[in-house]
């Protein structure tokens, strides 16, 4: 892998139900890339080769949000970029941490 980004979409919404509500669409839009990622209890890591294709993905969960009836979205982004050789994966900084 070359790049790994760790983004987290905090939408306006008017209870926490409906910010679940939102968060999961944008969750299911990161999944739906078929990139391999990770989803935590306060943001979710994805991890590719094609460090546009990621960051286009970091665009598209602000839209997602909006469609999703955010009024408002924030997010914060965690970006490692190698070009010319690999990341630590997120298999490997936590898979020893996994529960059996």
């Amino acid at each position: 892998m070359k790049a790994s980004i760790a983004i987290q979409v905090l939408p306006e919404a008017e209870n926490d139900d409906e910010l679940i509500r939102i968060v999961d669409e944008v969750i299911a839009y990161i999944k739906s890339s078929g990139l391999h990622c990770h989803v935590g209890p306060f943001e979710t890591t994805i991890e590719g080769d094609d460090y546009d294709q990621l960051m286009d993905i970091v665009k598209e969960c602000q839209h997602v949000a909006v469609k999703a009836g955010a009024k408002k979205v924030s997010a914060y982004v965690k970006v490692v970029y190698n070009p010319e050789g690999e990341i630590l994966t997120i298999d490997r900084k936590i898979s020893k941490h996994a529960e059996a």
